[in-house]
């Protein structure tokens, strides 16, 4: 029996009254794995759609220790002092081993946390590829539909596939660290290829002459390549989260490249290719669950698993085998 407080009605007719329990408490729902709550994410989903769309979409990454938090906390403040909502859904990374997540972003970001005009979702990366929890592109929809008009995704940073981030926002920020040695050696090109801007952060005190030193070398390094868009160049810039200096510039960039692409078309040609290549990652996401829910499929799947693990089954032939008991219980069903 679902409660009624997860009536799909009610907590759409919530949300866009811009209630920030019910949103919490749909983000919950989107997230959740039980099937019952995937019927009611889907209807809930379906009718706020319309109201979706309409906020800056921008996903910030970056090793961890350069400031993300930081950064974020001021600029969303910012922001909120200049009349915006702004929504962070700060990815926390799980462990391997136990699952557990440390979800400490809101005592991170001090100011954001207080501000009635913020909303801090921290989510588990749960081990997703690009460390995004599996369900931040349903949460921006909530959340642009609650009136967000702001949306920052930070991602763990960790080296996984940043272009999962990069496909689900409209601008992506890379913030760097100024005086590393080596800059251009820590971080893999394709990072660079997927960026619309780079940012060296803690460009204050004695840091700022080697985050301007970093910048240069960054921006040698994007001369040579072929940017995203042929309407955008990426700009390199330095910023300091900490002593908020050039946040300011950094989000006119930001705006400057919404207004672009906008006016191009290729913003709306880019968020379209977005949801069908998230139908296509969803409906994976759907299949491999099919598999695991299936009780028949499980039994085999415990079976065929220990074999391939012993050399005595080609992995090949344990999937047409589960692929076949699949197909068959369908039948049956």
């Amino acid at each position: 029996m679902v409660p009624a407080h997860l009536n799909a009605d009610l907590l759409a007719k919530q949300i866009l009254e811009g209630n920030r329990a019910s949103l919490a408490r749909a983000i919950t729902l989107v997230e959740s794995r039980k099937p019952e709550h995937r019927a009611i994410a889907r209807d809930l989903l379906t009718q706020l759609l319309p109201y979706s769309g309409k906020a800056h979409r921008v996903g910030i990454t970056g090793v961890p220790g350069v400031g993300k938090s930081t950064t974020i906390d001021q600029l969303g403040k910012n922001l909120t002092e200049a009349g915006k909502k702004v929504a962070v859904l700060a990815v926390d990374p799980s462990s391997t081993r136990t699952g557990g997540s440390i979800l400490g972003d809101k005592t991170r970001m001090e100011q954001l946390c207080n501000d009635p005009n913020a909303f801090i979702r921290p989510s588990p990366s749960a081990g997703t590829l690009g460390g995004v929890a599996a369900r931040t592109r349903e949460t921006m929809f909530l959340c642009e539909a609650a009136g967000y008009d702001v949306i920052l995704v930070e991602t763990v940073g960790i080296g996984q596939s940043e272009t999962t981030v990069a496909d689900m926002v409209d601008f992506f920020l890379v913030l760097m660290l100024p005086g590393a040695g080596d800059e251009l050696q820590g971080i893999k090109k394709g990072v660079l290829e997927i960026a619309d801007m780079i940012a060296v952060n803690k460009a204050d005190g004695d840091g700022w002459a080697r985050a301007r030193k970093a910048a240069a070398q960054y921006r040698a390094a994007l001369h040579i390549m072929t940017p995203v868009s042929q309407n955008w160049t990426p700009p390199v810039m330095t910023v300091s989260g900490l002593a908020n200096e050039s946040l300011d510039k950094m989000w006119n960039k930001v705006v400057e490249h919404q207004e672009k692409l906008t006016e191009s078309g290729e913003l709306q040609d880019k968020r379209s290719g977005q949801q069908v290549r998230w139908m296509w990652s969803m409906l994976e996401d759907r299949m491999k669950s099919l598999l695991r829910e299936n009780e028949s499929v499980t039994k085999l799947l415990e079976q065929v698993e220990k074999c391939v693990e012993s050399g005595t089954l080609p992995a090949s032939v344990a999937v047409e085998d589960v692929m076949s008991q699949l197909l068959t219980s369908l039948k049956k069903d």
